[in-house]
């Protein structure tokens, strides 16, 4: 594992809510010189199941580890729960895959009404359709027709001013089920950048050690410490927790190709350096 110089476990593609296919991040990958990556789409393992297809015909293919992202929602807050190397044909992980489906689309439909009975934004019935027809369509997918029919001037301002104003209480995997649904599958549960709870919020010091011990009860097995947002600092003071409360550490960019302005492979590893060795524990497990 030395030789790894090159890795990103949190990427997303147009099965949810990325800009490149997962054929065409396949070839970005390659193209970035990644030796091993993780495709993390929300709710969904098909674009998994793609590349994996794709790869047995590769020469000298990169390493791929499957991965998934889900929203979740408790008590004590929200939370981005990754998947890494399950079966993608799990019962316990597509049970989740679906009900996290099913509450996207539920909440897609609920954006809608809202923006059109609070500020008169409707769309064609045609452009309706292709919308609810997509994988796992969000946020991002009703500001773009926001942008189109001049709603709003940026896709963030779509976003903020008027998709955020509509609070939705329930519909959300909790914790324990995304964990459980990981781990009878095969798989290692992981906290997506935990500093951020609410998108906005910023966890630190003893709430983050309780929110991180509150999962692990659940059975969380490892923590994202280098990722795209994070400073120095913070990802000292995350490996710090991870060593000890013996978690598993990963390192993500959380691209979305042209939805956010985030490179490919941008974890907040130092480029050209050994992988560290928390993440080759990671890597050991899952290959």
């Amino acid at each position: 594992m030395n030789d790894i110089e090159k890795i990103d476990f949190h990427i997303h593609s147009t099965v949810s809510d990325g800009t490149d296919t997962p054929t065409e991040l396949l070839s970005r990958v390659k193209e970035n010189g990644l030796s091993i990556f993780s495709l993390t789409d929300h709710d969904a393992v098909k674009g998994c199941k793609i590349i994996s297809s794709e790869l047995k015909n590769s020469e000298n293919p990169p390493v791929f580890i499957t991965g998934v992202e889900f929203s979740c929602k408790d008590e004590k807050g929200k939370y981005h729960i990754l998947g890494y190397g399950y079966d993608t044909d799990g019962e316990s992980i597509n049970s989740v895959v679906e009900k996290g489906h099913n509450l996207r689309m539920e909440k897609v439909r609920s954006r809608l009404d809202f923006i059109e009975k609070e500020y008169g934004f409707t769309f064609e019935k045609e452009e309706i359709r292709r919308l609810l027809s997509m994988d796992n369509p969000g946020k991002p997918h009703i500001a773009n027709l926001m942008l189109k029919h001049a709603y709003a001037k940026t896709k963030e301002q779509a976003i903020t001013d008027y998709l955020d104003k509509l609070h939705i209480r329930d519909g959300y995997i909790r914790p324990e089920e995304a964990i459980e649904g990981i781990v009878n599958s095969g798989g290692i549960p992981v906290l997506a950048h935990p500093y951020f709870g609410n998108g906005d919020q910023l966890i630190l010091g003893e709430e983050m050690e309780e929110r991180l011990k509150h999962l692990i009860n659940y059975g969380l097995k490892g923590v994202e410490a280098y990722y795209s947002g994070f400073s120095k600092k913070l990802i000292s003071e995350m490996l710090k927790l991870a060593d000890k409360l013996g978690l598993y550490v990963t390192a993500g960019s959380d691209y979305h190709g042209k939805n956010k302005i985030i490179r490919l492979g941008d974890t907040g590893l130092n480029p050209g350096e050994p992988v560290p060795e928390k993440i080759r524990e990671f890597i050991e497990r899952v290959t």
